[in-house]
C-alpha cells in the first residue's frame, strides 16, 4: 500500500516515524511519501519537505508568511495527485492539514487522521469539518474520547499516547559517559527545554537563565532543538554554570533532577520521566491577548490538563519572571515536594493508556484500507 503522511511538526516527525515502523510490521509492501523530519526519514525514502520550512509560531508570523503556506498547500495537492496513495495520514498541524483534507476528501482519497487537532481548547467549530472531511480520528489523550463522542456524537479511537512508546523504547544512556562527552560536572542537573523556534527560545531561555546564580550547588543544561544549530544557542551561554546538549532531550531529561519546560508536549515527555517541573509559557502580547480570548482551558500544560488538577506549576506570560522562577524552581527541588509530584506523574501514566499506541493506529489503518 501506499501511505502519504503529513506531519509538519518535530513532535509529529517522532510519532509519524514510529508509526510508520509500525505500519512496515503490518504492511511489508508498504511505500510512504511524506511532509516530516529526520526521524521519519531515518524509516524511509520519500521526504516531500522537512518542517523546519514550515514552523510558523503565533498569529503574526503566519499572517506574515500566507504566501509560502499558500504555495506549500498548493504544492502538496499536486503532489498527492501524482502520488495517488491509498490513504492520507494526517498528524497533528491542524491548520495545513485539516485544509488539505478537506480537498482530499473532494477528491476520493481515504483521509485517517492521528494526533487530534486540539479542538477542545480553541477552534471547536473545526468539529463541521472533521465529520465532513475525516474518515478515521485516532486520538491520544483520554478526555478526547469523551470530548468527541459524548458532546459531538463522533466516534474516535482512544489509541493511548505514542510518547510512552518512544520513550520506553529507547536505550538509557550511560551517566557517566554522558557527562563526560559534555563536558558536565557531577553537581545535579537542571534541564532547560526552551521549545523549538527560534523566537520561542530567544523569550523563553531571557528568562530561564536568569536563575542560574541562584542555584550554584546545580548545573543548567539547555537541550537543543535538531532544527536550531549551536551558534543560535551560543548568544545565550554567558556562565560557567551553563551547558549544552543537542538533539539529547531524553537523554538528558532521564539524568536530570528537575526541569523549567516550555509549554507543550515537552511537559508531558518531562512528566514521562518523572522529572519535577516549572511550565513556562510567553508570546508576544499581541498572540498572548488574542490567544487568551480564544482559548477555554484552565491550564496550558497537558500534564494538569489530563489530570483536571495543578500537578506542575505554570507560569504564564508576566507570571514568568526572574522572582517566580527562583521560588517555584525550590519548592520542586524540595524533598517532600517532589513525592507528591512523583504519585500525581504515576497517576498520569496511567491514564494515558499504557504503551503500543503506534501498533494500535497501524492496525486500524491498515485494517480500513485493506476492506
Amino acid at each position: 500500500m501506499n501511505y502519504y503522511i503529513i506531519a509538519g511538526e518535530a513532535s509529529g516527525d517522532l510519532h509519524g516515524s514510529n508509526l510508520m515502523k509500525a505500519l512496515l510490521n503490518k504492511d511489508v509492501n508498504a511505500n510512504f511519501r511524506f511532509w516530516g523530519g529526520d526521524l521519519m526519514q531515518e524509516v524511509s525514502d520519500g521526504l516531500v519537505k522537512h518542517y523546519k520550512e514550515l514552523a510558523f509560531m503565533g498569529f503574526l508570523e503566519v499572517i506574515m508568511n500566507l504566501k509560502t503556506i499558500s504555495k506549500n498547500l498548493s504544492f502538496c495537492k499536486e503532489d498527492i495527485l501524482n502520488y495517488n496513495p491509498d490513504v492520507i495520514i494526517f498528524i497533528d498541524y491542524p491548520g495545513f492539514n485539516l485544509r488539505i483534507a478537506k480537498w482530499a476528501k473532494q477528491k476520493g482519497f481515504k483521509t485517517h487522521y492521528y494526533i487530534s487537532p486540539q479542538i477542545w481548547a480553541w477552534k471547536e467549530n473545526r468539529i463541521n469539518d472533521i465529520k465532513r472531511d475525516v474518515d478515521k480520528m485516532y486520538v491520544i489523550l483520554p478526555f478526547e474520547k469523551t470530548f468527541y463522542e459524548n458532546k459531538h456524537h463522533y466516534p474516535v479511537e482512544f489509541v493511548g499516547h505514542p510518547l510512552l512508546d518512544a520513550i520506553a523504547d529507547r536505550t538509557q544512556v550511560d551517566e557517566y559517559e554522558f557527562r563526560k562527552q559534555y563536558a558536565l560536572s557531577d553537581k545535579p542537573i537542571i534541564a532547560l527545554l526552551p521549545g523549538s523556534r527560534k523566537q520561542e527560545i530567544s523569550k523563553m531561555l531571557s528568562v530561564m537563565l536568569s536563575v542560574v546564580d541562584k542555584f550554584p550547588k546545580h548545573q543548567f543544561v539547555i537541550a537543543g532543538a535538531p532544527s536550531q544549530d549551536f551558534n543560535f544557542y551560543k548568544t545565550f551561554i554567558k556562565n560557567k554554570n551553563i551547558s549544552f546538549v543537542s538533539n539529547k532531550t531524553y537523554d538528558l531529561l532521564s539524568l536530570s533532577v528537575a526541569a523549567l519546560v516550555t509549554s507543550g508536549t515537552a511537559t508531558l515527555e518531562t512528566a514521562i520521566f518523572k522529572i519535577p517541573q516549572v511550565v513556562c509559557y510567553k508570546g508576544s502580547w499581541l498572540s498572548y491577548q488574542i490567544g487568551k480570548r480564544l482559548v477555554n482551558l484552565k491550564y496550558i500544560s497537558l500534564v494538569n490538563l489530563i489530570m483536571d488538577k495543578e500537578v506542575v506549576k505554570e507560569l504564564i506570560q508576566d507570571e514568568f519572571n526572574t522572582k517566580n522562577l527562583n521560588h517555584e524552581l525550590t519548592i520542586i527541588l524540595d524533598p517532600k515536594k517532589r513525592s507528591e509530584i512523583f504519585i500525581n506523574y504515576y497517576d498520569l501514566e496511567k491514564k494515558l493508556g499504557g504503551k503500543g499506541a503506534s501498533e494500535k493506529t497501524a492496525k486500524f489503518i491498515f485494517k480500513a484500507i485493506k476492506t
